[in-house]
């Protein structure tokens, strides 16, 4: 477990703040690349993907 009670220095809470905001910006990424696969897919497919037999 970490100890919670540590005392961070200014340069060490500006390191986690930047490493939040690159893996937040990281998550947004990938969110937005996976809507964007999706999207391609289903025009790719067009209205037969509601036409097929199961």
């Amino acid at each position: 477990m970490t100890n919670d009670n540590k005392v961070l220095t200014e340069q060490e809470q500006d390191f986690i703040k930047r490493r939040r905001r690159r893996s937040i910006a990281i998550a947004v990424v990938l969110a937005a690349l996976v809507v964007i696969f999706y999207a391609i897919t289903v025009v790719k497919l067009g209205p037969e993907i509601m036409v097929r037999d199961l």
